[in-house]
C-alpha cells in the first residue's frame, strides 16, 4: 500500500519525506519490525514507543507514525533520507485508523458488534457467534476465550487484541467469507483506542460493577470508558442495553445509534422472565414465547436478552432466533455443570467480581432451595484491583454455607497475602464457616469431601483458564479436570 492512503485517512500536522512510498506492514512493536512497515510510535502506560524509533529504523522500517516533533525524535540531524515521518497529535487515536486503512478497512465489508460490561461480554459474544453460524452465516469471533475466523480457532491473548492485530484478524474474516463478527469490547480496549478506526454496526451493554480500578482509578473513569463505545456509534448502527443496571440507560444519553432497552424485571422492549429452572437449564418466557435453553440463572437470561436483541436489529426472524438459541450450550467455564457419581454437583464459573460471585451464587441458591448446601471455593487474582477482594469473599461467605478461599494467580503476590486481604473482610460469624488453602487443587479435593448428595459446589475464577500464573509463568492447571479427579470420574 503506498503510504499516502494512511496519510489522507489520517490528515496528519506534517509529513517529511516522500509521501508516495509503498509499504509492506504496520508495527507498534520494534522488534516485530520488518524490511518495508511503517512503524507507529505510542506512548503506552510502560513504555514511549519514540524511545524504539532507532530500532525499527535498523529492523528496516521506511515510515514513522509519530506525535513528538522531528527536532525531539532526531535533534538537528532531521529525517533520515529515505524515510517518511507523519506526525499527529495522537498516536494512540491514530494507530487503529492507520491499520483498518492499511487492512482495506474490513469493517466496511462485515457487520461487526461489539459487547462491553463488566459481566457477560464472553457469553453474549460467543453465543451471537454461535447462533449466526448455526443460521448459516459465516461468523467471526473476538473473545476472552478464543478468537475464531470462520471454523478456524485463533488463540486469544488479551480480551480485545491490539488495533493492529485485530484489524489484521477482521482481515482474515473478511477473505475468509465472514458476513458478521461478534467481539468483546474491554474498558482498557475502549480507552487505549484500540478500536479506533471500526465501524460497528451495533453494541450490546451488559452491566457495570466494580473492576479494573488498579486502571481505571475510580469507578466513574470506567464507566466513562463503557460509554464512549455508545458514543461512538453510527445513527444506522443499534444500541443494545440491560436497563435492570443502572448504568444502561446513561449509556444511551447521547448515543446517536437506535436505542434497544431488555430487562427481566421493568417495561423495555425486550422482557424475559425464568418460567421454570434446574441445574441444566432453564424455561424462559422471551416478549410472551417460551423457549427452553441449557443456560442457568438470571444472569444469562439478561444475557440471551442481549444476544436475541442483537440478532433481530441484525435482521433474523424473532422465531428463528429462539429455535436456533434452545440448541446452544454454555460457554466453556460459564456456569458450567459436573455431576458427581455420589450425587452433588460442582459448577465452574469464571466469576472474578463481587457482582459476578453474587449472579452466580444467587443461581445456584435458587436453584438448591434450601435442599443442599453451597460450597464455595474462590479467590482472587494478584496485581489487580486489591479493594474488591475483601467484598468478594463476603458475597461468597453471604451466600454459601461453606467457603474455602485459596489461590487464583497470584502472578507476582504471595499467594497467602491475597488470601488474608480476603479473609479481613469477613466477620466473626463468617470466619466460623471460611477455610483457606493455599494450594488450589487440595481446595477442590477439600470441597469434595465436604459434599453431601444434593450439594453443590462452585469453584469460582478461573473458568475456561488452564493455567494458575505464578510469578510471570502459566502453570498447567484446569479447574475442569482437578473437580473430575476429585469426584473419581
Amino acid at each position: 500500500m503506498k503510504i499516502s492512503a494512511i496519510i489522507n485517512a489520517l490528515n496528519p500536522m506534517e509529513v517529511h519525506g516522500c509521501p508516495d512510498i509503498e509499504i509492506s506492514g504496520i508495527n507498534m512493536d520494534s522488534r516485530l519490525v520488518s524490511d518495508g512497515d511503517l512503524f507507529v510510535a505510542v506512548k503506552g502506560t510502560q513504555a514511549d514507543g519514540h524511545s524504539y524509533i532507532p530500532r525499527a529504523l535498523e529492523q528496516g522500517a521506511k515510515a514513522l507514525l509519530v506525535s513528538a516533533s522531528v527536532s525531539e525524535i532526531f535533534g538537528d540531524a532531521g529525517v533520515p533520507e529515505g524515510i517518511t515521518l507523519i506526525r499527529v497529535a495522537d498516536t494512540e487515536a491514530a494507530v487503529g485508523v492507520a491499520a483498518t486503512t492499511f487492512y482495506g478497512n474490513p469493517t466496511e465489508k462485515l457487520k461487526l458488534v461489539g459487547v462491553t460490561g463488566t459481566n457477560g461480554k464472553t457469553t453474549i459474544a460467543t453465543v451471537l457467534y454461535e447462533l449466526f453460524t448455526a443460521a448459516g452465516h459465516r461468523s467471526g469471533l473476538c473473545s476472552t476465550v478464543c478468537n475464531y475466523i470462520g471454523d478456524r480457532a485463533v488463540e486469544a491473548t488479551h480480551t480485545t487484541p491490539d488495533p493492529i492485530t485485530l484489524n489484521r484478524l477482521l482481515a482474515e474474516m473478511v477473505a475468509d467469507g465472514c458476513e458478521y463478527a461478534f467481539m468483546e469490547c474491554s474498558s482498557h480496549a475502549i480507552h487505549q483506542k484500540r478500536i479506533g478506526g471500526l465501524k460497528f454496526a451495533g453494541g450490546i451493554f451488559t452491566n457495570l460493577t466494580r473492576d479494573h480500578l488498579d486502571y481505571h482509578k475510580t469507578f466513574e473513569n470506567y464507566r466513562d470508558a463503557k460509554k464512549a463505545f455508545f458514543d461512538a456509534l453510527a445513527p444506522e448502527a443499534f444500541a443494545v442495553t440491560n436497563i435492570d443496571d443502572r448504568n444502561g440507560l446513561f449509556m444511551l444519553q447521547n448515543c446517536p445509534a437506535r436505542h434497544i432497552t431488555y430487562s427481566t424485571r421493568a417495561m423495555a422492549d425486550l422482557r424475559g422472565h425464568i418460567v421454570e429452572e434446574s441445574i441444566e437449564g432453564m424455561l424462559l418466557d422471551i416478549n410472551g414465547t417460551e423457549v427452553s435453553v441449557a443456560f442457568v440463572g438470571r444472569f444469562n437470561v439478561s444475557n440471551l436478552l442481549g444476544v436475541y436483541g442483537a440478532a433481530v436489529a441484525l435482521g433474523m426472524d424473532p422465531a428463528e432466533v429462539l429455535r436456533l438459541m434452545s440448541a446452544l450450550r454454555p460457554v466453556n467455564g460459564r456456569f458450567e455443570a459436573i455431576r458427581s457419581p455420589k450425587g452433588f454437583s460442582a459448577i465452574v464459573d469464571y466469576a472474578h467480581t463481587p457482582d459476578a460471585l453474587e449472579n452466580v451464587l444467587s443461581s445456584i441458591n435458587e436453584i438448591v432451595a434450601g435442599r443442599g448446601k453451597v460450597i464455595t471455593v474462590c479467590g482472587a487474582g494478584g496485581n489487580r484491583d486489591k479493594g474488591k477482594r475483601p467484598l468478594m469473599a463476603q458475597e461468597a461467605a453471604r451466600r454459601s454455607d461453606r467457603v474455602i478461599i485459596t489461590s487464583d494467580n497470584p502472578r507476582f503476590e504471595e499467594p497467602q497475602d491475597i488470601i488474608n486481604d480476603m479473609l479481613a473482610g469477613l466477620s466473626d460469624e463468617d470466619m466460623q464457616k471460611t477455610i483457606s488453602i493455599v494450594d488450589r487443587r487440595e481446595a477442590i479435593r477439600c470441597a469434595a469431601m465436604m459434599a453431601q448428595p444434593g450439594d453443590v459446589i462452585l469453584v469460582a475464577g478461573k473458568g475456561h483458564e488452564p493455567y494458575q500464573d505464578v510469578k510471570g509463568v502459566k502453570h498447567h492447571f484446569d479447574d475442569h479436570e482437578e473437580i473430575r479427579k476429585a469426584f473419581g470420574i
